[in-house]
């Protein structure tokens, strides 16, 4: 009897330590598949509902209360900033990466090219495009699976083929961020999944973004609502995960980004009569905040700012200054009594101004009276100040157009000779 009992309690005993296990690995699965399936823009976040602010306008002058931690709206005729919040903060920013690893793409790699999915790419997690090992697609299909679908799979195999690595890859976007003068962006994958390591700021997200609008490849891409790619040569329907996309008038791409360390992460470009603008949100607590944040910020911009063509104010106010004061820069013991000059080159065509502000526009022109000489070509002789209100828009410099040397002794007895007479003159009188 007592050997049967022993034999019970040991059963018991191995029952309950594998229920335990069970219970535990329950437990783990619960709560560990959503943190696995949210590693980046799944498809059952994409099932929410949009707010119901996507069409709505509003002309409020006030700037907008967002939920997000980041967030900056900034012009791409002007590159300024028209609002800011933590904009030069350092931050996750999810797959919103993927805008700087489809231009690295672009400008290093060959569309038609074919790619075979790796062990590596194929084994990536988060939201994935469906690569297995040895899949094969274009260059050109994979970008769209990266940037419509947001495929980190995609992502990985576009890296590798083109960088030889994820390492290789990674110094290869370092290089453009460099290239781009960003001073607070550092990448280490070429998906965003989080890692420390891995970072920019919403206003050099803007820039980077910006910067590959000017791709025309880029662009059509990223402002494309549904397309048919190609795996295996078997055809594959994809949906841009990009909700404003079609469904706000204006928006013409860019890209969606979600893990559990960056929060909803969202960048728009947007073009309206007025304006064309670059928006991002970082760190908005839900798909429908990041949506209504991008909102807001949008119809901000578009109700109560312009774009200013200033390049050809500058020039005809300087023209007429011209007119006036040019010869009233005097060069002492020159070769020359006075100068020829021009501004600086003007790189920027706009100045973005409030709606009401376009009448307060003033161009202010100074330069020195008198320089001695010599002189050498592109002096700065005077300066050009843009204001609107209180606020500095542009600061330009006048330059010399020619070196003008110091009078000599020769120059001195041709000045003699040519005004004797004029001075013989004067002297009689």
């Amino acid at each position: 009897m007592k050997v049967k009992k022993v034999k019970i309690e040991n059963c018991l005993k191995t029952f309950y330590g594998d229920l335990k296990k069970i219970i535990i690995l329950m437990f783990l699965f619960i709560f560990l598949v959503p943190f696995i399936c949210y590693a980046d823009d799944s498809n059952i976040e994409e099932d929410e509902e949009l707010p119901e602010l996507v069409m709505a306008t509003s002309d409020s002058a006030e700037e907008p209360n967002i939920n997000s931690r980041a967030a900056i709206i900034y012009d791409r005729n002007s590159k300024e900033i028209i609002y800011g919040k933590e904009e030069n903060t350092k931050r996750k920013m999810a797959s919103t990466t993927k805008i700087l690893t489809s231009i690295v793409v672009i400008e290093n790699g060959n569309l038609s090219d074919t790619v075979t999915a790796s062990k590596k790419a194929a084994g990536t997690g988060g939201s994935r495009l469906g690569l297995k090992v040895g899949d094969k697609a274009t260059v050109q299909d994979l970008l769209y699976g990266l940037m419509l679908h947001s495929g980190n799979d995609a992502a990985v195999a576009l890296a590798e083929h083109v960088g030889g690595s994820i390492e290789g890859f990674a110094q290869k976007m370092n290089d453009k961020a460099k290239e781009l003068d960003l001073k607070c962006t550092h990448l280490v994958t070429p998906h965003g999944l989080d890692n420390d390591d891995h970072y920019t700021t919403a206003y050099e997200l803007a820039k980077i973004t910006d910067y590959a609008l000017n791709n025309k490849i880029f662009a059509n891409i990223v402002g494309t609502k549904s397309c048919t790619i190609h795996i295996n040569n078997n055809p594959r329907n994809l949906s841009n995960t990009n909700e404003l996309l079609g469904n706000l008038p204006g928006v013409y791409g860019v890209k969606t980004g979600f893990t559990n360390g960056a929060n909803r992460c969202l960048v728009t470009a947007t073009k309206s009569e007025n304006i064309d603008i670059i928006t991002v949100v970082l760190g908005a607590d839900t798909k429908k905040f990041r949506t209504s944040d991008s909102i807001k910020l949008i119809n901000y911009a578009k109700n109560n700012y312009k774009n200013v063509e200033i390049k050809s104010k500058i020039n005809e106010e300087f023209e007429k200054w011209k007119q006036n004061e040019e010869n009233k820069i005097y060069v002492n013991k020159g070769e020359k009594d006075y100068l020829d000059i021009e501004i600086e080159n003007i790189d920027k065509s706009y100045i973005t101004v409030k709606n009401n502000q376009e009448n307060d526009i003033k161009i202010n022109i100074q330069s020195v009276n008198i320089l001695e000489a010599p002189i050498k070509n592109n002096t700065i002789v005077g300066v050009i100040n843009v204001t609107v209100g209180n606020q500095k828009k542009l600061i330009l410099n006048i330059i010399t157009k020619e070196d003008v040397s110091k009078k000599n002794i020769v120059n001195y007895f041709i000045y003699f000779a040519e005004n004797y007479t004029k001075l013989l003159e004067k002297s009689t009188i």
